[in-house]
């Protein structure tokens, strides 16, 4: 925020619009009846009338607006799946096959470089990330699922590191997977995931591999015989 923004968001005053009551009935606390109080200039409450379904949808939009984070705009070609509801916000798309820069620990003795990639699969939720391998240019509903080929993951499970990235203020779809890839790719890959190795050789040497040639599909697992449809339910 810039900082005569902010300055103004913090001086700025307060004035009370409505009162909105809700009573429950007695004996029965799952209904409600709504009450709507206006407020004058002079901060007196008014008489109580019914709540409009008018005023809730302007009381929601612009509270949902502010703090919802729901995201909105162009739908990138590559999402497959959107799920905007508050508490069940999940995501997914793709990546096609192609190379990614990615960054290592010293330990792992991986420069920091470009390496071939297979098709990479994200699902992410509010907090929570997965990834997975597939090997066709653009995945399907019968497109079978493989463990991806890279540190830090746990069957599909992402452990969520060393990047520090700030979700986007302008929340579109395009921004959110952007935010949701930095998040994964610039951070430094560590570790094997608690499964082992993701490939069938060594990790290490898979990925050294895959930087001067194609990646070698034949070093994809299988993920429980998952299919993409699998997990767009």
């Amino acid at each position: 925020m810039e900082k005569n923004e902010l300055t103004n968001t913090i001086h700025a005053t307060l004035c009370p619009r409505a009162v909105l009551i809700a009573y429950t009935y007695e004996g029965n606390n799952n209904k409600y009846f709504l009450e709507q109080r206006s407020i004058d200039a002079r901060g007196r409450m008014g008489e109580g009338h019914p709540v409009t379904v008018e005023f809730m949808n302007e009381l929601v939009r612009n509270y949902s607006e502010t703090y919802s984070g729901t995201p909105h705009g162009r739908l990138p070609s590559n999402l497959l799946y959107a799920d905007t509801r508050k508490g069940s916000e999940r995501y997914v798309w793709y990546n096609p096959p192609g190379k990614r820069r990615m960054y290592f620990v010293s330990g792992l003795g991986i420069e920091n470089a470009e390496y071939n990639l297979p098709g990479i699969i994200y699902e992410a939720g509010d907090t929570r990330l997965d990834v997975y391998a597939y090997k066709e240019d653009r995945p399907g509903m019968e497109t079978a699922l493989y463990a991806a080929p890279l540190f830090n993951v746990t069957g599909s499970s992402v452990c969520l590191g060393s990047a520090r990235i700030e979700k986007p203020k302008e929340l579109t779809y395009v921004n959110l997977l952007e935010y949701w890839e930095k998040k994964f790719w610039l951070t430094e890959f560590s570790h094997l995931g608690g499964h082992g190795n993701p490939t069938k050789s060594n990790l290490v040497l898979v990925t050294k591999a895959a930087r001067g040639k194609p990646f070698d599909l034949k070093e994809l697992k299988p993920l429980k015989n998952l299919k993409l449809k699998d997990i767009l339910k």
